[in-house]
């Protein structure tokens, strides 16, 4: 499964800002105007935070206690402050607010506001997964998958992950797709493998993009064009993804679904290798090129080689 088995950890600031305007209920906007949503919208946070306050003091209004925790925790119009994060989150979660469980489980799972818990972090999952709330359901079907806090069980992950999947999560697509790929919790089906790895690359999932691309090159699940691999191994490849470069190097060394170039074949093939990619065929192919291409190829990768050296920022 590659990276769809380890629980996500997210940052709460621009996450939860995203959540709060998908889930924030349309129909209490049509019948009342939020000016507290409405603020927070614009980017006016102290603003936000006010009419936030109010619509609590007046109303005990859950949304507005999931936005409050919002802006501490992401030090949006008051001082960043986790525990007060924390307090709002658990005022809205205990008042069934799916967000605010979410909000609250990341807390948990980060160790943000006190020590790090992840049984309480999963409970608060399943309890917002329960609700619809897609991210939950992803993060809880990772859990699933994991099979430490939960016995490990497929047909209960891919359960969830239809769940994020349908909302339009593209992690849970690419791994929902994946589980049709093996066939583990679900009938082995490359059609629909295929056809979900497919949404989660046009939202822009590297991971997805490399295997939709696989399977356009074999015709694997979808009619067979390697050109449109290529496309995709090439978008994936710019994304940093080094087996996406590994196959992009392939494509352009055989002339397979894009023009033969050996020059950046060479430079991706290099680009690869240096972030853990091992291909002997490549290896040999490169080895076999006149020196003056093989010199074209190796300029061509340096930067790409010299980012790799640099300190994350």
């Amino acid at each position: 499964m590659g990276n769809t088995v380890n629980a996500a950890v997210r940052p709460s600031a621009l996450l939860l800002a995203a959540l709060l305007v998908a889930f924030w209920p349309r129909s209490a906007i049509a019948a009342e105007p939020d000016l507290a949503y409405g603020a927070f919208q614009r980017g006016y946070y102290v603003t936000a935070f006010a009419f936030a306050t109010n619509r609590v003091t007046v109303k005990s209004d859950v949304k507005a206690m999931t936005l409050l925790g919002e802006l501490y925790a992401s030090g949006l119009g008051v001082p960043q402050d986790d525990a007060r994060a924390a307090e709002w989150y658990k005022l809205a979660a205990d008042r069934g607010d799916r967000e605010a469980m979410f909000a609250l489980a990341m807390f948990r799972l980060q160790g943000r506001a006190g020590p790090r818990d992840r049984e309480a972090s999963a409970k608060l999952l399943a309890a917002a997964a329960k609700l619809g709330q897609p991210l939950a359901a992803y993060d809880l079907a990772l859990l699933y998958i994991e099979g430490q806090l939960f016995p490990q069980d497929f047909s209960r992950a891919a359960e969830l992950l239809r769940t994020a999947s349908q909302a339009g999560n593209a992690e849970a697509q690419y791994a929902l797709g994946t589980l049709y790929k093996e066939g583990r919790g679900v009938p082995k089906d490359m059609k629909e493998a295929a056809r979900l790895f497919a949404l989660a690359s046009l939202a822009d999932n590297a991971e997805a993009q490399v295997e939709y691309g696989i399977a356009l090159f074999n015709g694997a699940g979808v009619a067979k064009d390697e050109q449109a691999a290529a496309g995709w191994f090439r978008k994936a490849a710019l994304h940093g993804n080094p087996i996406a470069q590994d196959r992009l190097a392939r494509v352009l060394a055989d002339g397979r679904g894009a023009p033969a170039n050996p020059v950046e074949a060479t430079k991706w093939h290099l680009v690869s290798k240096a972030r853990g990619e091992t291909d002997l065929m490549l290896d040999d192919f490169v080895a076999k090129l006149d020196p003056e291409t093989r010199t074209a190829g190796e300029k061509a990768a340096k930067p790409w080689l010299d980012a790799l050296k640099k300190p994350p920022t």
